[in-house]
């Protein structure tokens, strides 16, 4: 408060007059938020300094101006720097005579202050100013922040009354007024009575010491009991609606709990589902891979048949080459029986000739014959012997013949039961890619069937969550769409692997047919037959190991099969615990909904019971009212002779305060 002392001596001291010492030394022992000038004398210059300090300061809330001895444009100056004020809670200007002007400028403070609440006149000349409270009961009538008002001892007339009167019907806010010893009489207490039931707000009013009838007090008396009560009323009913406002957010507030932990519960649904997704993807591609490794093996079977049917073909030219061997062998035995026919013949023309020239010499050609009987037989045993080993060798090259036919045609065999069983596994292969791939889209637009339907549930219980499962549709569609695309994109690969695949079983059958070619070069005859044996072994050994292959495959696709059916079973039984979930989420919902309902019965019920309470209230006052009129209609003859002796009394009053030596010193009081 010491800056408040500083600003009003140097305001003083700016306007050419000096600060008063009073006024200082209250400013110095000012407690904080109350200033307390009564009973000192206040000069125009520190009313203007106080004005000016008053529109800028922001820590006062009660200003105490009691029998200050203000003048007109003192009273003036300082309620015009209030008007600007925002903080003073409370005035109090007792004793102060205020007259028209210091009138007008309370009724400017009415009009434009927004924060005086409590406003003190007693002991004041303002109803002696007809036009000027006047204009201050219409300020009045305007104002919506003042709580209290007293104006005792302020010579008000009925017709000051009755502005009051017609104040307080417009004014919402005025709870206390204080209007004893004026002078209001008969006239002004029934315009006051009769303006009083249309104000709900006010619930003190004193008129004692103003003339007034007894039966008006009282009626004023049960008007006030009627707003005390309606006040109460309604401030059990705030209390009442606080309390239910309280519950109904306490609900609000719980339900909003509830809903985002059904959110939490939605996303975490979401993140499973996403989970799931990944997993299928991962399982798909798994399954994908798997195809991939048995496309492998299958051409890997294919290759090991195409590099079967070359060493058919190979055994087949092998056998030609040795049927075109034996065809030679033939024609070679066929010219050495011509060349030994005619070397016989040429012997046997010799002999002629040597019998005809040796029949001198009998002994040495009996000699000679036996020798040449003897070459003779000793080149039919060659004959012989040469024709015994074509016909070895013809049996040989037939048994090996009917040997290779044999194992060709059950390497054929086999090779067709190869051929028929890789054909069957890869129809048995792509009916389980098919099933496996309609069983994981079954399986997703069961869910999504699910979801879809646990999503309309959840719409028709909470229209809010419209929205966010639309969302999770979108992403649900989202997620379908890139299972697709990967599945698009493996299938992509497959075919791109599948022609890699193909271009190297072209470049491995161009190398085959080169070393095949080779190895015809090189091999032998008789390597060829034991090659062709060998290979017949190894193509049974690698058929068997085919066959077991085969088999461990169809094992892998039993444990395939089981794990399917297991992950199945654990999503069928995730899908039931997020179901029972939700069911339990909309009992909830359900119980929220029926103890909103109760409150709302319950409020249904509190205001109906307000509602007849009132009925009651305004069936008491109408039979209160009817009563009232028949008092008035009997003692109608006794008012108007207290009306008559009311107002000779009146004016013998007036007269004598007029004519009393009192009346200067009513101020100084």
């Amino acid at each position: 408060m010491e800056e408040f002392r500083h600003c009003y001596s140097r305001l003083c001291r700016e306007s050419g007059a000096e600060p008063q010492e009073t006024v200082l030394q209250k400013l110095q022992e000012l407690p904080r938020g109350r200033l307390d000038l009564a009973t000192q004398s206040l000069t125009v210059d520190t009313c203007r300094a106080l004005g000016k300090l008053l529109q800028k300061e922001a820590l006062l809330t009660e200003l105490i101006l009691s029998d200050c001895m203000l003048s007109e444009e003192g009273a003036t100056l300082l309620l015009q720097g209030l008007c600007a004020n925002t903080i003073v809670r409370f005035l109090d200007l007792k004793g102060n005579n205020l007259q028209a002007a210091g009138t007008e400028a309370l009724g400017r403070l009415l009009r434009q202050n927004k924060s005086i609440q409590s406003l003190t006149l007693e002991w004041n000349n303002l109803g002696t100013w007809e036009d000027a409270f006047a204009a201050f009961c219409g300020a009045l009538a305007g104002n919506g922040t003042l709580r209290q008002l007293d104006l005792r001892n302020n010579q008000i007339s009925h017709k000051g009354a009755e502005e009051l009167a017609l104040a307080l019907t417009c004014n919402a806010s005025l709870q206390q007024l204080d209007l004893r010893w004026n002078n209001i009489g008969l006239l002004g207490g029934r315009a006051l009575v009769n303006s009083v039931p249309r104000n709900r707000a006010l619930w003190r009013l004193e008129l004692a010491g103003n003339n007034v009838p007894g039966d008006v007090l009282r009626a004023v008396e049960q008007a006030m009991d009627r707003n005390r009560e309606r006040q109460t009323t309604s401030r059990e009913n705030q209390a009442r609606t606080h309390v239910l406002s309280k519950e109904v957010q306490h609900l609000q507030e719980e339900k909003s709990r509830q809903f985002l932990d059904l959110m939490e519960t939605i996303d975490k649904q979401r993140k499973e589902m996403a989970r799931t997704g990944r997993a299928s993807a991962a399982r798909v591609e798994q399954l994908q891979e798997a195809l991939n490794e048995r496309h492998s093996v299958i051409n890997a079977l294919k290759a090991k048949l195409q590099m079967a049917e070359a060493a058919r073909a190979l055994s087949e030219q092998k056998a030609q080459s040795l049927g075109e061997l034996l065809a030679a062998a033939e024609q070679e035995q066929q010219s050495l029986a011509q060349r030994q026919a005619k070397e016989h013949r040429l012997e046997q023309q010799e002999a002629a000739e040597r019998e005809s020239k040796l029949l001198r010499d009998l002994s040495a050609a009996n000699e000679k014959n036996l020798l040449l009987r003897n070459q003779v037989d000793e080149l039919e045993r060659k004959v012989r012997s040469r024709q015994e080993q074509l016909f070895l060798a013809r049996q040989e090259l037939s048994s090996v013949t009917a040997e290779l036919k044999m194992r060709a045609s059950q390497a054929e065999e086999r090779l067709e039961l190869e051929k028929k069983r890789s054909r069957q596994s890869l129809e048995d292969l792509e009916q389980l890619r098919a099933k496996e791939v309609e069983h994981v889209t079954r399986h997703l637009e069961d869910s999504e069937r699910a979801m879809q339907e646990r999503v309309q549930r959840l719409e028709a219980s909470r229209l809010s969550l419209e929205e966010e499962l639309s969302r999770v549709k979108a992403a649900a569609l989202s997620e379908r769409g890139q299972a697709e695309e990967e599945l698009i994109k493996a299938k992509n690969q497959v075919r791109l692997e599948e022609q890699r695949l193909a271009h190297l079983e072209e470049q491995l059958r161009l190398l085959a047919r080169a070393r095949d070619e080779a190895q015809s070069a090189c091999l032998q005859q008789r390597r060829t037959v034991a090659d062709a044996q060998a290979r017949a072994s190894q193509l049974g050994l690698q058929a068997e190991g085919l066959r077991r292959r085969l088999e461990e495959l169809q094992q892998e696709l039993g444990n395939k099969d089981q794990e399917k059916a297991a992950e199945v079973s654990r999503v069928r039984v995730e899908l039931q615990e997020q179901n029972g979930r939700l069911r339990a989420e909309l009992a909830a919902q359900e119980a929220l909904r029926e103890k909103v309902a109760a409150l709302e019965r319950r409020l249904k019920v509190i205001a109906s019971d307000h509602r007849e309470a009132l009925l009651d209230r305004e069936s008491e006052n109408a039979s209160l009212r009817e009563k009232l009129r028949l008092k008035e209609a009997e003692i109608a003859r006794i008012r108007e002779e207290e009306v008559q002796r009311a107002n000779l009394l009146q004016n013998a009053v007036l007269a004598y305060v007029q004519g009393s030596p009192l009346r200067a010193m009513s101020p100084q009081k």
